[in-house]
């Protein structure tokens, strides 16, 4: 890295090197039987230079021969961007716990044991389900350097388990599963299996839905399929900048619910997207989003918050290419609310355990629309059982703009978001 620094400073103003070295460990079970066991190694160099005033960037995997990357940088100047920065100089980082040891020392001898204890776990439960199971552990190292002054690196682990069921019904089949990922070895994942049997308990009656609008209550997963795809796409810097956002001019107005409060924050210790720097060495940072419903700030690369006048809130994240504006951990504030407490409030309404194809609507505009993949239907108070061919729509500003309640069962879903529950009432409910 040094090397190829020295070399990029004398023939380009500024200069940036960065690296990540890898190896990972997934170890698959398909149809209740072990599939795959695989160690990945790998390396990946950066470069992006800043001449006449303009960005060229080159990448490349493996061993990386320093004359031959420069000069990829080099021509991809020509056509590069007006760089609206300078690569940060010598800083000081918070101290962020992201690695721990114990993760190499897993065997994976371990992680197949632990992949027959979730199948065995959910089969005792389920004898005629097919699961499919994935442990996964691994560390990454990560180096930059610049031409100002700046370096900065660290350390991380992560381990990762995951189960998905199937259950073939006739002619439909119904889908089950959970997750969950930390920069600890997770060895105790009973909550995992009990989320599952749970689910697995609320699906054994059949409900039929109506075409309606009614109350919908989202669970972690169902806020993570549905919800946050939008806001995501709302608070990126980038589009906020482009003019595509519909937050664009909604700094330090009142957007949403007083209820929701909503941050992104790369100092949580031991989560799989913390981190003490970005990837343009900018030091992490918890950066408030929502407050109490009003919308306090956006999140910047250095790039973007160049072209917008603001300073870089340590988003800068790397994608396989040149930084971009993206989220670390994102977490939305429990309420007070119990999960059930919410359900015997309903006379007629809707659970969403999960839905697909949300995403494919107007993100932009903040539109979602998706398929129940698990959802189940409450009457009177009571959850009768799930619901089939049901469809969900709405529009996220709409639908967080007056939320009837937060829950106070907040958790971790795909490592990135932490959220209770929310209810939200009156979306659009469509049934075959």
């Amino acid at each position: 890295m040094e090397e190829i620094l020295s070399k990029a400073k004398k023939v380009a103003e500024q200069a940036e090197v960065f690296q990540v070295t890898s190896q990972r460990t997934p170890v698959k079970f398909e149809a209740n039987q072990l599939k795959q066991i695989q160690t990945k190694e790998s390396t990946s160099t950066a470069l992006r230079l800043i001449k006449d005033g303009k960005i060229g960037f080159a990448q490349v995997s493996g061993s990386v021969d320093p004359e031959t990357l420069i000069n990829m940088a080099m021509e991809t100047c020509n056509f590069g961007a007006a760089a609206r920065f300078d690569f940060p100089g010598l800083n000081s980082y918070p101290g962020v716990e992201i690695y721990d040891p114990k993760v190499e020392q897993i065997t994976i001898d371990e992680m197949v044991q632990i992949g027959e204890q979730l199948i065995n776990t959910i089969k005792k439960h389920t004898p005629e389900i097919l699961c499919e199971a994935s442990i996964g552990k691994g560390t990454a190292s990560v180096r930059i350097t610049n031409s100002n002054g700046g370096k900065a690196g660290y350390e991380k682990s992560f381990f990762s388990v995951g189960i998905e069921g199937i259950i073939v019904l006739d002619s439909e089949m119904l889908f089950v599963g959970d997750s969950q990922s930390s920069c600890h070895p997770t060895l105790d994942f009973k909550a995992l299996t009990d989320e599952v049997i749970t689910q697995l308990e609320l699906a054994k009656n059949k409900a039929e839905s109506a075409t309606q609008a009614m109350p919908v209550i989202f669970k972690p997963n169902g806020v993570a399929s549905a919800l946050i795809s939008p806001l995501m796409t709302a608070f990126n810097g980038k589009i906020v900048f482009m003019g595509a956002s519909p937050l664009k001019d909604k700094l330090g107005q009142q957007v949403f619910d007083k209820k929701l409060s909503m941050w992104d924050d790369a100092t949580v210790p031991y989560q799989v997207a913390s981190c003490p720097c970005d990837d343009e060495g900018v030091p992490g940072q918890k950066t408030p989003l929502i407050e109490n419903g009003i919308v306090s700030q956006f999140l910047y690369d250095l790039q973007t918050a160049g072209l917008a006048n603001t300073r870089s809130t340590g988003n800068g994240n790397r994608g396989g290419g040149l930084p971009s504006p993206s989220i670390s951990s994102l977490i939305i504030k429990e309420g007070e609310t119990s999960f059930s407490e919410m359900v015997k409030s309903v006379k007629q309404g809707l659970v969403i355990e999960q839905l697909i194809g949300a995403t494919q609507g107007n993100i932009l505009n903040g539109d979602f629309s998706g398929n129940v993949l698990l959802g189940y239907k409450i009457e009177n108070g009571e959850i009768k059982g799930r619901v089939k061919d049901t469809m969900v729509s709405g529009n996220v500003y709409q639908a967080l703009k007056q939320i009837e309640a937060i829950g106070n069962d907040v958790r971790w879903v795909e490592g990135f978001l932490r959220t209770p529950s929310i209810f939200c009432s009156g979306l659009s409910v469509t049934a075959k």
